[in-house]
């Protein structure tokens, strides 16, 4: 698949650099995909792509701002930092939608009506990126990503916003992206612990496929609708995973609840560690990274990087550090009232509050002898 896209992009290269960009004839639609979202954590929300059919010039052609390349230096470091680039590739018709056959996600067409002239004008923009440094660009997970970008492009062409989002902007962004993780607990997880107080904001950009394929929907130029036809070029099956108690909120449950019975200060103290690191790496990470979304992150109260210190402490100093600790987690209690992943989080609120009060030699429940 690979060396089929390298050389068709080859061609098409060629093709621009030596006519500048064929003109379209009247004939020629343009058009935009909204793919259902797949397995991989990647393709979590689904993706968005752009295409230029003109059967008189034989062109067909998918223009494609969701790629990366693994093999970036520093991958992980760069993606975690903000600064990983991505960039807009261009396929054929043919080679796109076999992809997503084969993946068997959904994939509807939405066919623009646009004028030729514009039809011409965002062709030779499309073009033009492919040939500049406009190709690439820093991926942010909300306000720049696959889905963006062709609205942008989009909008460009009229110099004002004719796509806009029609989808609820009341909900915060947290509450529109936790539906998305269901089944998939680890996922929602680990993105609910590392995002910050952004994504509790009101969700007012569009950033997401399936909010474009609304929003599209109603958008309209000059009175008419933006979109002339739209139709499933891709029939897919939705495949829910099966239960799984491994990728369930009940495991957490269960080896707290282990921790708990056990009833070693130890474990209480070692516990208490491992989450003073994740706590710690919340911190850092909002400082070292340029996504937004990690920003001011609240779930630090929760894994506190205080708790570094419990092992290391005795005494008066020990006492007052826990009733610090026991306060800044009612604070996190609090916060946490109106969230969507307070349910997730709760195993981890009773865990450390117990945790806390036994170290600070109370017995919550009445429901355990003394740590021994």
């Amino acid at each position: 698949m690979f060396k089929k896209i390298l050389s068709f992009s080859i061609l098409l290269y060629s093709c621009i650099a030596f006519s500048q960009s064929p003109p379209l004839s009247p004939e020629a639609q343009v058009s935009i995909f909204t793919c259902d979202r797949g397995e991989e954590l990647y393709s979590t929300f689904g993706h968005t792509a752009l295409r230029i059919q003109d059967p008189n010039n034989a062109l067909d052609v998918v223009y494609n701002y969701g790629y990366f390349d693994f093999r970036t230096e520093n991958f992980y470091f760069k993606f975690v930092k903000g600064d990983l680039q991505y960039f807009m590739n261009v396929t054929s018709y043919d080679d796109f939608v076999f992809e997503y056959k084969l993946d068997r996600r959904q994939v509807i067409e939405q066919t623009l009506n646009l004028p030729l002239a514009k039809k011409q004008e965002l062709f030779d923009a499309l073009n033009k990126s492919l040939l500049s440094d406009e190709k690439s660009y820093t991926y942010k997970f909300i306000d720049r990503n696959c889905t963006s970008m062709v609205v942008n492009k989009i909008n460009g062409l009229f110099g004002t916003e004719k796509i806009q989002k029609v989808d609820d902007k009341s909900i915060s962004y947290r509450t529109l992206l936790y539906p998305y993780f269901e089944n998939y607990f680890w996922y929602k997880l680990g993105i609910n612990i590392v995002f910050g107080a952004k994504t509790d904001g009101n969700a007012e950009k569009l950033f997401l496929p399936i909010e474009l394929l609304h929003s599209l929907d109603k958008a309209t130029i000059d009175g008419k609708p933006l979109v002339s036809k739209k139709e499933t070029v891709v029939n897919g099956v939705s495949v829910q995973p099966e239960f799984s108690f491994f990728n369930s909120i009940y495991l957490v449950c269960l080896v707290l609840l282990i921790l708990v019975i056990i009833n070693k200060q130890f474990l209480f103290k070692g516990y208490l560690f491992v989450c003073g690191i994740l706590g710690l790496f919340l911190c850092l990470v909002g400082l070292y990274s340029e996504h937004q979304e990690l920003l001011w992150n609240y779930n630090a109260l929760l894994f506190n990087p205080l708790f570094l210190l419990i092992p290391f402490v005795k005494n008066n100093f020990s006492r007052k550090l826990n009733i610090t600790l026991l306060m800044l987690l009612l604070i996190y209690c609090i916060v946490m009232i109106t969230k969507p992943h307070l349910i997730i989080m709760i195993p981890f609120i009773v865990t450390n509050l117990y945790i806390l009060l036994k170290l600070n030699g109370k017995n919550p429940l009445k429901l355990l002898t003394s740590i021994k």
